[in-house]
């Protein structure tokens, strides 16, 4: 199966120097996992699940991923070992496609009848949420797109600070009422600025942990009715940030918000500082919700769209 370019160099530059660290680490344990082998055979098999489970691809996708080159090896006979960098790049693209997740070209947003797009973000803190708020509002705008952020994550006392912060450096209008202030009331009021002010995106932040899992429930569902009261199908998207580098605990956090509201987007970041980059296959597989967005830097611009093909085709390529 053929692998499609999207990105422009630079782009494809920033996403393998991203993943250089889990690039490194995942063909220092493949070179072992075949070495003295000239075939695929079962003994490579094992040690390439091994090899997959503890890149943090996680135990089910990895079974996937067995199977499916089971699969190729018994139709074609043999596999080489020296083709098996190709195989495994060409199964998890395939893997990964029958999600029949879309894949973004760029940062944009789609139509909503003139009015605000809406965009919750959810996710615990220290995953990088406000970071990744700020370099979606720079892409935004360097879309042409007007942004509004909503500082509704009014539990903790840094949240509402860092994203003053952001909302000066990127230079677009925030709503804000401090901390302690019911976030509802935040999230309302940015959105009827927004609407008021014709503005095309509004990104409303949300406290990362409340007391438990109940109350977070409970604080994410009245944020979306009070939204609701000013633009009827708000929000548009709920953006869970997850932290690739905590690998498996990504994914476990993965799970804990989808249950406690209905998340629509992924965004995986910090993928430059760790070796865990495996953990966007197996999450992109296992929940079936797009992954939009990774994070492979610091810089402004290492806040990339994701696409499957360009990942895997990078993270498989030395």
């Amino acid at each position: 199966m053929a692998l499609f370019n999207f990105f422009s160099k630079d782009k494809k530059e920033s996403l393998n120097k991203g993943l250089e660290k889990s690039k490194e680490t995942l063909f220092s344990k493949l070179a072992k996992a075949i070495i003295g082998k000239s075939s695929v055979d079962d003994s490579v098999l094992d040690n390439l699940e091994e090899v997959l489970v503890t890149s943090d691809v996680g135990v089910n996708t990895t079974l996937k991923i067995i199977k499916r080159i089971e699969n190729r090896v018994g139709k074609e006979k043999y596999v080489g070992t020296s083709e098996l960098n190709k195989v495994l790049k060409e199964e998890i693209a395939a893997l990964l496609s029958e999600n029949n997740t879309v894949d973004l070209v760029e940062f944009s947003i789609p139509e909503t009848n003139g009015l605000p797009y809406v965009i919750m973000v959810v996710g615990v803190n220290g995953v990088g949420k406000t970071t990744t708020i700020g370099k979606l509002a720079y892409q935004f705008k360097k879309q042409g797109k007007k942004v509004m952020l909503g500082a509704a994550d009014t539990f903790r006392a840094a949240a509402v600070d860092q994203l003053i912060i952001w909302s000066k450096r990127v230079d677009v209008s925030i709503i804000e009422k401090g901390m302690k202030a019911d976030p509802s009331a935040v999230a309302y009021d940015a959105l009827k600025a927004a609407k008021e002010q014709g503005m095309d995106v509004v990104i409303i932040d949300t406290a990362g942990r409340l007391h438990n899992k109940l109350d977070l429930m409970n604080e994410l569902s009245k944020i979306k009715r009070v939204m609701q009261k000013v633009i009827p199908d708000a929000p548009h998207e709920v953006l869970l940030v997850l932290d690739a580098s905590t690998g498996q605990n990504a994914v476990e956090q993965a799970r804990a918000f989808t249950k406690a509201t209905e998340v629509t987007a992924l965004a995986l970041t910090k993928l430059d500082g760790t070796a865990k980059g495996g953990v966007v296959i197996g999450i992109s597989d296992e929940f079936k919700i797009p992954v939009k967005y990774i994070g492979v830097g610091e810089k402004m611009d290492d806040l990339q769209v994701f696409n499957k093909y360009e990942f895997v085709d990078s993270f498989f390529n030395q």
